[in-house]
């Protein structure tokens, strides 16, 4: 028995040692593959804007739909929801306007541009009707009454060809008309049929010869303008080999089509908050950006991506509002990617701001726009001069992205400067270049006999001391005068400071004394009043609290450090001149639950001051 205990233990080694001479030599290891970097990065974003700040906006009547800059022409072009279409002149460093056109009845549902920049085509859903416009020219050369309500539009022929072709699709059926715009009569010269419901976006890829289309149900399509066949440029033979399905298989669709520079790549915005980029050629995906609610989330803790848990709320409430908006209302302006003249990067907007996408090495290298906090960007087009050293050393590339807004009347424009901060009257970023509606202009007369109401300083009397301020007026009136009148009828007298945080501020102004009560003079709330040289860039700065966007009250609190996050977010209405002492003293007092102090520090009376307050 004891040997047969033995033989059973050695068993198991000599089956370990047969088994290990059973085999022969192993492979070596794969080669670890090595990480794509994108060479020259550092010169293709020095040809991109870099101002986090937008420069400059300028106005329409209408909430602006669609922008377009056209590099060969020097021209930007810009639509609105009340049918007017605008030229302007891009110089080296500023923008022209050269003219306006009442192009449509209703608002401009697409707008395209030839290959060449030399044309423009629109179309609008209300009227039914097609614009043919010269860009160098700026002149309206044609119109046709199309029969049906159109969708979306696109140039689709070549530079210097001899008919004008404009693709068009219907709102009412699934068909695509080409029509030729040079011609006399409305008849369509060939109807492409291959989607099933109606097509949303098309678009021309110069060098395949193809349109990009995509419908309802979110099937691509590739086709030839005229043999409307699959283009004789691309590799496959049958769709079954590509990814065109790729949306319609997530059932989503795409907001936007945008073809690469080089032409080997095109990509879709989609309703599922998905950034798809497909190879041309191939028509396979080449990569998925994710934006969608939980990666969001997920951005929080990105250094990058992070913003100011208020702010986060509000901005996803307004994509919250935007996405119902775009379900109701077809001809709303919708988002759109754009390349860069590499082709390897790729800009798009988000609710942190317009993002900058290194393609090869696949990670995000610049947010455009991310403290315009009242702003969220849809429409992109960018305005970029040749990459070379001469242009360079020349001075001659301006760099410009031009970009809509949600429900804004104004386009923007993100430049490598920075806007003017100078305060000289008239050189503000936001260009008054629109008369403003009645009811704005008469609000602007009702404040100039307000003037009287406005103080130029303050000293709140709490009982640890007096703190004097001096109020700017002239930068942000609505809310000097709420803060002024409410101290005038002593409706602070007797409140508390009901939150103090060490390091960060002490907030006042709420007869409830919680932080969840007061109201503005005129019942309610009013919206904010942010000014270019008021900033969160000090401490002992006076702003206004809220609880987002046009949400101001009664409610305001001192910083005790600088707070830039709250740039755009809270109106500064105010800076500490005195009694700074007083305020650090206020922000070392022991404070309990919700940040209140542990015992009460109360504003006797607030005097408001005539004169600007001296420091001394």
């Amino acid at each position: 028995g004891r040997e047969s205990e033995e033989a059973a233990k050695k068993k198991p080694q000599e089956e370990e040692e047969e088994s290990d001479d059973d085999y022969g030599p192993s492979p070596a290891p794969a080669p670890k593959k090595k990480r794509k970097v994108l060479e020259f990065e550092s010169v293709f974003l020095d040809h991109l804007p870099s101002s986090e700040l937008y420069e400059k906006s300028y106005m329409h009547v209408g909430n602006v739909t669609h922008v377009r800059c056209l590099a060969s022409t020097g021209y930007i072009l810009t639509a609105s929801n009340d049918g007017q279409l605008k030229f302007w002149k891009k110089g080296k460093s500023e923008v022209e306007f050269v003219k306006r056109f009442y192009a449509h009845v209703g608002p401009i549902t697409d707008m395209a541009a030839s290959p060449d920049g030399a044309w423009l085509c629109t179309v609008g859903s209300k009227d039914g009707v097609l614009n043919l416009f010269d860009v160098v020219n700026f002149d309206m050369v044609n119109m046709i009454k199309l029969g049906f309500s159109p969708s979306c539009c696109e140039i689709v022929s070549k530079p210097g060809a001899q008919k004008m072709i404009v693709a068009c699709g219907s709102r009412e059926g699934p068909e695509v008309s080409l029509f030729d715009c040079k011609a006399a009569g409305a008849a369509p010269l060939r109807t492409m049929t291959a989607h099933k419901v109606h097509v949303t976006k098309l678009r021309y890829h110069v060098g395949l010869d193809a349109v990009i289309s995509t419908d309802r149900k979110g099937l691509l399509e590739f086709w030839n303008p005229e043999s409307l066949e699959t283009p004789k440029g691309v590799s496959w033979k049958y769709k079954s080999d590509t990814d065109l399905y790729e949306l319609a298989k997530n059932k989503t669709t795409a907001l936007s089509i945008d073809v690469s520079p080089d032409g080997r790549l095109f990509a879709c915005l989609c309703a599922d908050k998905m950034v798809r980029v497909f190879r041309c050629e191939t028509g396979k995906l080449f990569k998925k950006i994710d934006e969608s609610n939980a990666a969001v989330q997920e951005g929080q803790n990105d250094a990058l991506l992070k913003l100011d848990p208020i702010d986060f709320g509000r901005r996803l409430a307004v994509e919250k509002e935007m996405e119902g908006a775009r379900d109701k209302d077809l001809d709303l302006a919708m988002p759109n990617a754009v390349f860069d003249q590499s082709s390897k990067l790729l800009l798009f907007p988000t609710h942190v701001g317009i993002k900058v996408m290194n393609l090869v090495e696949n990670k995000i290298v610049r947010i455009i726009g991310k403290p315009e906090a009242g702003e969220r960007f849809l429409g992109l087009s960018l305005f970029q001069g040749s990459i070379n050293k001469r242009a360079a050393t020349e001075g001659d590339v301006d760099p410009t992205l031009v970009a809509t807004s949600f429900n804004k009347p104004r386009f923007f424009l993100f430049t490598r400067r920075t806007p003017d901060q100078s305060g000289e009257e008239g050189a503000g970023r936001d260009v008054f270049n629109e008369r403003p509606p009645k009811e704005l202009a008469l609000a602007g007369a009702g404040a100039i006999g307000s003037k009287a109401l406005l103080g130029k300083g303050a000293v709140i009397h709490t009982s640890l001391g007096d703190i004097t301020i001096r109020l700017y007026g002239d930068e942000c009136p609505k809310t000097v005068e709420n803060f002024c009148t409410h101290s005038r009828n002593n409706y602070y007298n007797g409140t508390i400071i009901h939150r103090v945080i060490k390091s960060f501020m002490i907030q006042m102004g709420d007869p409830l004394g919680d932080g969840t009560g007061g109201q503005s003079i005129w019942g309610g709330e009013f919206e904010d009043e942010f000014h270019r040289n008021l900033r969160h860039d000090r401490p002992f700065t006076v702003s206004m609290a809220n609880a987002g966007p046009g949400t101001n009250g009664s409610q305001f609190f001192i910083t005790t450090v600088p707070t830039p996050w709250l740039d755009n977010k809270h109106t500064v209405f105010g800076r500490v001149v005195k009694g700074m002492d007083v305020a650090q003293r206020i922000e070392q007092i022991k404070t309990g639950k919700d940040d209140k102090p542990n015992d009460d520090i109360s504003i006797v009376n607030i005097k408001v001051l005539s004169e600007v307050p001296s420091a001394k």
